[in-house]
């Protein structure tokens, strides 16, 4: 790589560290102010959140602004990414851009759901239409919806994550301790994830919690990286 190339290349990751550390709070502070109770992908309890969800109007609607911001900043990352990554392996890079927004895409969808299920709980012709079962039961389906479309959105982004940590691992454009780490940690994720629907046990709070820190020290230590040091030379695929 041409020391100008480099230098372009620097740059750019620092802006990619700077947008995704961003992306991370945002959506950290979503959860933790406007998440609570009604935000069916940190609790189980269909019943609960549906019932939280019809006296929640405006956290819903906050909620799903927050997603399109963070699906913005998302994209940003992942084009970003692609650019730095695609001298490494253009087909991997590629195919990791095109999962991570599909998978950016789906998360859209969950927005979507949280705007219904504002609209179910505001809107008094609701009350006309549908008694408080029913109207219990609108917002149950759309908290399920929005539960399915982020389950399947990190599969997608864990799928494509792995392919731009191997890029990261192969080119050494990063520290191998922490591409490999990121490698382990998108792999554990999609795996357990897909796993879990068929073998309960995998379900387990555990293990759950398992799988989400090691993604989020991965996340975090490879943004703040990008973000102070920018990126190495990249080692050109043949």
């Amino acid at each position: 790589m041409h020391e100008s190339d480099l230098t372009k290349s620097i740059s750019l990751a620092r802006r990619v560290g700077v947008v995704w550390l961003a992306t991370m709070v945002i959506g950290i502070l979503a959860a933790i102010l406007f998440g609570d109770g009604i935000d069916i992908n940190l609790s189980a309890d269909v019943e609960a959140v549906a019932t939280a969800m019809l006296e929640a109007e405006t956290r819903l609607r906050a909620l799903a602004y927050a997603a399109l911001i963070i699906f913005s900043l998302d994209l940003m990352v992942s084009v970003g990414l692609f650019q730095l990554l695609k001298s490494a392996g253009w087909l991997l890079a590629a195919w990791s851009l095109v999962c991570r927004i599909t998978g950016g895409f789906l998360s859209v969808f969950g927005a979507v759901y949280l705007m219904n299920a504002a609209e179910i709980a505001s809107r008094p012709a609701y009350s006309v239409l549908a008694d408080n079962a029913d109207r219990l039961l609108l917002s149950g389906l759309q908290a399920t919806s929005d539960y399915t479309s982020f389950h399947l959105s990190i599969v997608l982004s864990s799928a494509a994550m792995a392919g731009f940590f191997w890029l990261f691992l192969r080119s050494g454009a990063i520290p191998k301790l922490i591409a490999g780490w990121g490698l382990f940690a998108s792999l554990f994720s999609g795996i357990t994830i897909v796993l879990r629907d068929f073998i309960p046990t995998l379900g387990h709070n555990t293990v759950t919690m398992a799988f989400i820190l090691s993604n989020l020290i991965a996340l975090v230590s490879t943004s703040i990286y990008l973000t102070a040091k920018g990126v190495r030379a990249v080692e050109t695929s043949e």
